[in-house]
């Protein structure tokens, strides 16, 4: 089966073919660096921390106590994990933080 996206075009592709392309952890912070303003690589790590952490069992207020996101984060991170295009739970699985119930 073949997952179509909304937001798929020649721009998008050439910008996941850069991001495959890195080789390390160090090659992803300078890339990130130039690519994204500080706040927006924050606001990604926070919402991957979210995504662990609703994995986890934790609460909203838990959640937003320890990563400072906001309830509206977390729910749509929330609504992404159990009605999204599986980005997140393919990425959880490969970093070992189990399964869903989805």
């Amino acid at each position: 089966m073949s997952y179509e996206s909304k937001i798929q075009d020649a721009s998008v592709d050439q910008l996941f073919e850069a991001i495959l392309a890195l080789e390390n952890t160090e090659e992803c912070y300078r890339f990130f660096e130039d690519i994204c303003t500080i706040n927006e690589i924050k606001s990604l790590a926070q919402r991957l921390q979210v995504a662990i952490m609703l994995r986890q069992r934790n609460t909203y207020t838990e959640i937003a106590e320890q990563t400072g996101a906001s309830t509206a984060t977390i729910s749509r991170v929330n609504r992404c994990l159990m009605y999204g295009a599986d980005g997140y739970n393919t990425i959880l699985d490969r970093l070992g933080y189990g399964g869903t119930d989805k």
